[in-house]
């Protein structure tokens, strides 16, 4: 990377700060900048990617659960069996679809959680106990097991195929579909996708689709980067999270928009 070491760390930081904060979505900063700081080509750059969110998850989780946050086991083992499995073939499902149709659907849940925030942020609740079904629903084992595995294994194979955007699919799917409140939402993303990032960085190692020392290296700037996002999070109320979650949405989705709009001129 260009910078060196202290590029590397730096950049490692500033992502592991990103998806502490988020619940995930480091890989929305991960892979375009190291787009432009690196030489790497577009599958090694999603491969990197996936490998430098390993200390990400392990590290947020861990500081959840010592500085008093909370996590859903109850959708949250579906999600993670779920998002493992799609991680396992996340690259081969995902190469058949049509990319601009998986943005469009990205951008989509996407602009619709920044409505969800926004409305959260605001005080305004639309949706019964949190969610779209009811709390007696949503906490049934025969809608939970089902709909969380099901959801865990294409948000797991996207994020394991592309890099980036799991944790931005899996925090609004656990508020809509289960009634999570935000904080709890995020801390069950990142407990969900602890696996999912070891057996992508695993994958894309034995493929050498990952640059080895490169996603060394982020993994260790990430590691303070995420103590610092994670706290972040717990201590901020919940309306201001949301507001402050609802931009980096809204961020990511014009982004995309912009990126797209970008590769149809060429």
């Amino acid at each position: 990377m260009r910078g060196g070491v202290p590029a590397e760390l730096g950049v490692g930081a500033v992502g592991g700060l990103i998806g502490g904060l988020f619940g995930g979505g480091s890989g929305v900063f991960y892979v375009p900048t190291l787009e432009r700081l690196t030489t790497l080509s577009r599958p090694r750059l999603h491969g990197t990617a996936t490998a430098a969110n390993t200390t990400v998850m392990a590290v947020g989780v861990a500081t959840f659960a010592l500085v008093g946050g909370h996590l859903d086991f109850h959708a949250g083992l579906g999600m993670l069996v779920g998002a493992s499995c799609g991680g396992l073939f996340g690259a081969a499902l995902l190469l058949r679809a049509s990319d601009v149709v998986l943005r469009w659907l990205f951008v989509s849940v996407l602009l619709i959680s920044v409505v969800k925030l926004v409305l959260d942020a605001a005080g305004v609740s639309v949706l019964h106990g949190g969610g779209v079904v009811s709390t007696d629903t949503a906490q049934a084992w025969a809608y939970v097991v089902p709909i969380s595995v099901v959801c865990g294994v294409l948000i797991g194979a996207w994020a394991a195929a592309m890099g980036l955007g799991g944790g931005l699919l899996a925090v609004p799917v656990l508020m809509m579909l289960f009634g999570l409140d935000l904080h709890t939402a995020i801390g069950t993303s990142l407990l969900m996708f602890l696996p999912n990032s070891i057996i992508g960085w695993i994958m894309h190692a034995r493929h050498g689709t990952a640059a080895a020392r490169l996603s060394v290296m982020l993994n260790l700037g990430a590691l303070p980067g995420t103590v610092i996002g994670a706290s972040f999070a717990l201590v901020l109320n919940s309306r201001v999270l949301s507001g402050v979650y609802a931009c980096f949405c809204l961020f990511v989705a014009v982004r995309e928009l912009a990126r797209m709009r970008s590769a149809r001129s060429l």
